[in-house]
């Protein structure tokens, strides 16, 4: 299981890694994330050589299913944000596990590898407790019977 990595704790890792100060990493990172909202609110496409691109994709109106009563709703259209993998991001994902673990060790940042995560129902189907997709089934489940 993958740890998450919160934008406070990336905030004291580069704080720590350059010395600066926590408010001003804090205040970097803040405007950072905040420019790539609104560029990509205003339908721009981002791209950070290496690490990936980001761009803002329209998805058609399409019709779907309510699983519970069947019935045919509309799904209106709606933009989307994709991104799309750089070099040295899909070469870290790409690379063997020993060797991740081994970085890690030398000090640099883990990335695990693995397959895709089942999905939902996939873990419902297997009776999977504690994953996302179970947790997430449950609630739904719980959701469901109480209305």
């Amino acid at each position: 299981m993958s740890d998450t990595i919160t934008k406070k704790i990336l905030i004291d890792r580069i704080a720590d890694s350059t010395g600066m100060k926590r408010v001003a990493v804090k205040q970097v990172v803040q405007e950072f994330l905040d420019q790539v909202i609104v560029e990509l609110g205003e339908g721009n496409r981002l791209e950070f050589r290496d690490f990936g691109v980001f761009e803002v994709k329209q998805r058609a109106p399409r019709m779907a299913q309510n699983p519970k009563t069947l019935e045919r709703v509309p799904v209106p259209a709606k933009r989307t944000v994709k991104f799309k993998v750089g070099r040295r991001m899909r070469e870290a994902m790409e690379a063997p596990v020993e060797e991740q673990t081994q970085n890690t060790a030398a000090g640099s940042v883990e990335v695990k590898q693995g397959a895709p995560a089942p999905t939902a129902r996939e873990d419902h189907e297997r009776g999977v407790v504690g994953s996302i997709g179970a947790e997430h089934n449950e609630r739904a489940h719980e959701t469901a019977g109480a209305r």
